[in-house]
């Protein structure tokens, strides 16, 4: 157990080993952390648990550092497993009458993974609860990213128990901010944010103007992943706003597949355009390169061109779930376009291309499409897609 502030208190579980998050969605190649907090006052107050499979050490911090008897309330801020997995594991322990305060969709959710078993307080935004000097304020964040999101607000600290917004997957020696390098964090914070969240941007654009308007006093921000924020507040809000209005800086990926490198020498042509037209660029193997990455990187970048082979009249794997991910992520403001290489067919670039349209691409140009391997005139072309590209890309206006 660790003093975040006053009596306040950190719980939680540090994950070293897991490489992966929502089951094998995510890399996390820093791990992550299972952040759960004490509050002792009169009353002492749980916010949030942990996962399932921490049991047996989560059970035994709760214990012996801060006596299940001792646990007045539980706060459950979101009920996903890796926050709320063992809420019935410590409600046997603490009792089962003591009350568990959540959302409307909060308490829908736990009965449905526990049963129609406890003391529900449901709560709406702007309700509260005493624990004797310590008061408890509420705001719901629905869709942040379940429909049962909440944060819980400890006034006299000023402190935000925001659960999964502002959140990153790290796990450290210290639980602050400042003990750990601001570019990893920054960037595991970025990463978070596009591959959790940024489907439901416009939700919390909306979200964190209403939390302005509270004005709340913030000492700090304390997320269910990663470090607790104290030194970047601002910059961490400042960020959020930013990401959720959608960033698309004058850049491009080139994502591609290949058999036998045709398609990786039309993605190196198409860059070369983009080179001599003055827009960066960068090419990744879908095949090969993290995907969670991939869709952050796609998340700062203005534009995309996609290519690979026509294997049975379709894409390789590796462009296929890529092209789903775009869609799932409901993207603005950004451009696309496709290649393909063929020996008998030829869909592929047709299909990507689609694609991108479908998942709310502007997709301007026709797609280029390669017999077998590149003459000199194919990779005119694929220069010549380069460059027109980068027109778009400086000039246009999705």
């Amino acid at each position: 157990m660790i003093k975040v502030k006053d009596n306040i208190y950190w719980i939680g579980i540090r994950d070293w080993a897991t490489d992966t998050f929502h089951g094998k969605e995510m890399s996390t190649p820093l791990g992550t952390s299972y952040n759960s907090y004490i509050i002792k006052d009169k009353k002492t107050a749980l916010i949030d648990v942990s996962k399932t499979n921490m049991r047996e050490e989560y059970l035994r911090i709760l214990k012996d550092e801060v006596g299940y008897e001792n646990i007045d309330m539980v706060i459950v801020n979101h009920s996903e497993p890796d926050h709320g997995g063992l809420l019935l594991d410590v409600m046997e322990r603490i009792g089962l009458q003591k009350p568990v305060y959540c959302t409307e969709m909060g308490k829908k959710f736990i009965s449905k993974y526990f049963g129609d078993k406890f003391n529900f307080q449901v709560i709406k935004t702007g309700d509260e609860v005493s624990l004797g000097d310590t008061t408890l304020s509420f705001v719901e964040m629905r869709m942040i990213h379940w429909p049962d999101s909440m944060m819980t607000y400890a006034k006299e600290s000023a402190v935000l128990f925001s659960n999964d917004a502002f959140g990153q997957h790290v796990t450290n020696g210290g639980i602050f901010d400042d003990e750990i390098d601001e570019c990893r964090l920054f960037y595991e914070a970025l990463k978070y944010y596009t591959n959790i969240l940024t489907p439901f941007n416009k939700l919390i654009s909306k979200k964190l103007d209403e939390i302005a308007g509270m004005n709340l006093e913030l000492s700090l921000i304390a997320p269910s992943h990663g470090v607790i924020w104290k030194k970047n507040i601002g910059k961490i809000l400042e960020l959020y706003k930013k990401w959720s209005g959608y960033v698309n800086n004058e850049n491009v990926l080139i994502v591609y597949d290949t058999m036998y490198g045709a398609s990786l020498d039309a993605a190196k042509a198409i860059g070369t355009g983009l080179e001599q037209a003055g827009v960066p660029y960068r090419i990744y193997n879908a095949a090969t390169y993290d995907r969670s990455d991939l869709i952050t990187e796609l998340a700062i970048s203005k534009g995309i061109v996609m290519g690979c082979p026509t294997l049975n009249n379709g894409v390789l794997s590796g462009i296929a779930v890529f092209l789903e991910e775009i869609r799932s992520m409901k993207f603005k403001g950004k451009y696309g376009a496709a290649f393909g290489t063929y020996g008998w067919s030829g869909e592929a670039c047709k299909i990507i291309s689609e694609a991108l349209k479908n998942a709310g691409l502007e997709v301007p140009l026709e797609p280029v499409s390669i017999f077998l391997s590149l003459s000199d005139e194919d990779r005119k072309k694929c220069v010549t897609m380069g460059k027109e590209f980068a027109d778009y890309i400086k000039q246009g206006q999705v």
